[in-house]
């Protein structure tokens, strides 16, 4: 996972900072998807992919702050940017079909 090869370098004192915090956001995106995806009420699948939603829009502010730091250089923030909007893409179109 993409996330946690970035914050390996991050600084020790960022552990339980914005290294857990954005680890965090970023699973969270993939087990919400997991979960909506095994539920069978449409309403239930739509609820876990809006919460992945919040989640990834959370991993994306953690992301610039990251940048804002320097905590990743310009290649890693664009690699991240391009993972967050492909997923985001990939979830609207879930969520979308979901909602017809």
């Amino acid at each position: 996972m993409f996330v946690y090869s970035i914050t390996k370098k991050f600084l020790i004192e960022e552990k339980f900072g914005i290294t857990s915090q954005i680890r965090k956001s970023s699973c969270s995106v993939l087990a919400n998807i997991a979960e909506g995806n095994s539920r069978q009420h449409k309403k239930n699948r739509y609820n876990f992919f809006n919460i992945a939603q919040g989640s990834l829009v959370e991993t994306n502010c953690f992301i610039e702050i990251c940048k804002e730091l320097k905590y990743i250089n310009q290649e890693e923030y664009e690699k991240a940017l391009e993972l967050i909007n492909k997923t985001a893409f990939l979830l609207w179109k879930t969520m979308s079909r979901e909602n017809s």
